[in-house]
């Protein structure tokens, strides 16, 4: 049986959603849709001094109403400053070592598109955790890019002949698994269990960017995390 998850591009997010990449055989990011405002696609929690703390990628002013793929990163983005912040906050971390170097090539790369910015990050960083997944992008695929909400991604789903959806745990409050049985799929939700670990010596903050996960985590341990960290309901 084939399996998919479709889900919009999301900068450095946490773990949860490389989970959600590593259970199904394809992954779709959503390109064609409209950027929201104060979501998580361009920023998302690091920690500081023991705190949880943003950090985002500005975008140019622009419409409302653009497409993901359609909105562009702003000019007076400092990535050097970004970095900055990331490398004083993690510089003691175990694996830092090993992981700056991958958060310095993506943070740095030469890119204006938002999309193409985040698509890359999701990439190299699935690279680096040896998730194998196949990962497509929506607006590369022959549907009727009109349709809206399930409508579309049981749309995608035929395009790929895909028997099982996996969404978030949050999607069930928008789906229902006898609207998708009636297509004959089956529609599953990926609840997150918790994952606890040493973050120095401060109170553990939960759910912070896949940045906090590896850089006080060795592969061997997220990749177990990864694969079996979670329930599908």
């Amino acid at each position: 049986m084939k399996s998919i998850a479709i889900m919009q591009p999301y900068f450095l997010p946490y773990i949860g959603y490389f989970q959600l990449i590593q259970s199904v055989s394809q992954f779709i990011v959503y390109d064609n849709i409209q950027y929201t405002k104060k979501g998580w696609i361009n920023r998302n929690r690091f920690l500081q001094n023991g705190k949880d703390e943003l950090f985002s990628v500005p975008l140019k002013k622009d419409s409302d109403l653009l497409t993901i793929k359609n909105r562009e990163i702003a000019a007076d983005f400092n990535k050097f400053k970004l970095l900055n912040r990331l490398r004083e906050a993690y510089k003691p971390a175990p694996y830092f070592e090993r992981v700056f170097p991958l958060v310095e090539n993506i943070v740095l790369q030469d890119e204006n598109n938002l999309f193409s910015y985040i698509y890359n990050s999701i990439r190299e960083t699935c690279d680096y955790l040896e998730i194998s997944t196949e990962i497509l992008i929506s607006s590369d695929l022959q549907i009727d890019h009109s349709l809206r909400g399930k409508d579309k991604v049981i749309a995608l789903c035929k395009y790929v002949d895909a028997d099982i959806y996996v969404n978030a745990i949050g999607g069930q409050k928008i789906y229902m698994k006898e609207e998708f049985s009636t297509y004959g799929i089956r529609l599953k939700f990926l609840q997150t269990k918790a994952f606890e670990y040493k973050q120095f010596n401060h109170e553990f903050v939960p759910w912070l960017s896949i940045v906090d996960v590896m850089m006080f985590n060795s592969i061997a341990d997220i990749s177990d995390y990864l694969a079996s960290g979670y329930e599908l309901i």
